[in-house]
């Protein structure tokens, strides 16, 4: 069975006329991976939606989750074990906070940090979108073969390690 290239073998194509002297096979690992990316976004952030959240505000309301009761963190951790800048991370707080996901009090350690923690609400919302999510992943992740996922993940796992990420 032939199928027909895809965008980024026609980009390498019009490359390979073009620019004969330069080596475009790096794009059909790196087009390929930016393009499923665009797509992952796309596909997980309808879940998060689906909840009233916005992509950050899952990332900060899964890290206060993961944290375990009392489910804190300092506005400087969640900056760290997140996406989000400490500037931005602000700006989400004040979000989440209006919305009765999260609170905020001064540390006791120390009186200019901020301690964040996820509401009863918070819990209840963000129990409900990470289990949407884990399922919407499992339902991405099934469109390959298994070994090839389990493939794909050591591959990632060493590329993004020799990155440095």
């Amino acid at each position: 069975m032939k199928t027909e290239p895809d965008a980024v073998a026609r980009i390498q194509a019009e490359w390979r006329r073009e620019r004969p002297d330069l080596d475009s096979s790096p794009q059909g690992v790196i087009g390929r991976l930016h393009r499923v990316a665009a797509r992952l976004t796309t596909e997980l952030t309808t879940v998060y939606e689906a909840h009233g959240l916005a992509e950050g505000d899952f990332d900060v309301l899964a890290t206060l989750r993961r944290a375990g009761a009392p489910y804190e963190r300092t506005a400087g951790e969640l900056a760290e074990r997140t996406m989000i800048t400490t500037g931005g991370m602000s700006k989400r707080i004040d979000r989440l906070e209006r919305a009765g996901l999260v609170t905020r009090r001064s540390s006791e350690v120390d009186g200019r940090g901020r301690v964040i923690r996820l509401t009863e609400r918070g819990r209840e919302t963000i129990d409900a979108a990470v289990t949407d999510h884990l399922a919407n992943e499992r339902r991405l992740l099934d469109e390959l073969d298994p070994a090839d996922a389990a493939a794909l993940e050591r591959i990632l796992t060493e590329w993004l390690a020799r990155l440095g990420g």
